[in-house]
C-alpha cells in the first residue's frame, strides 16, 4: 500500500486579513466556510477543499494559485461579473483575452484576483 492512498490534499491560500477574504469569497463567490479554525478558514467546491491561512506575506498574483474548473465558463464569467467581479486581462503573443476568456487550445480560461492578490483561474476544458 503506498503512502498516500489514504492521505487527502487541499490548496492553500494566504490571506493577510481573513475577515476581508471571507467577505470576498462569500460576496463575490457565493462560497461559504465550511469550517474555520486556528488553521484558517476552510471552503469546498465540488467536493474539493481549500482553505485560506493567515499569512504576513503577501501572495505573488503572478500565477494561478487555484483554479476552479467548470463546465460553461460564459456563464460562470457573466454570473460572477453581476457579484461584482472584476477580471483581468491579458493580451500577450501567447495569451489573449477576448471579454475576459482565453482560448488555450485544451481550455478556454479566465483569471482574477481575490481580495488577498491571490490569482485565481476558472476554466472549462474544450
Amino acid at each position: 500500500m503506498s503512502i498516500w492512498e489514504s492521505a487527502t490534499a487541499e490548496a492553500t491560500l494566504p490571506a493577510k486579513d481573513l475577515d476581508r477574504a471571507r467577505t470576498f469569497y462569500s460576496e463575490r463567490l457565493g462560497l461559504e466556510p465550511t469550517t474555520e479554525d486556528q488553521q484558517g478558514i476552510h471552503f469546498v467546491v465540488g467536493g474539493t477543499r481549500f482553505r485560506l491561512f493567515r499569512s504576513g506575506g503577501s501572495a505573488s498574483g503572478s500565477h494561478t494559485q487555484l483554479a476552479l474548473m467548470v463546465s460553461d465558463i460564459d456563464s460562470q464569467v457573466r454570473s460572477l461579473r453581476d457579484r461584482g467581479l472584476s477580471f483581468e486581462e491579458y493580451d500577450y503573443p501567447n495569451l489573449k483575452t477576448v471579454n475576459s476568456i482565453a482560448d488555450l487550445g485544451y481550455a478556454r480560461a479566465a483569471w482574477f484576483k481575490d481580495s488577498e492578490g491571490n490569482l485565481l483561474g476558472i476554466a472549462e476544458l474544450t
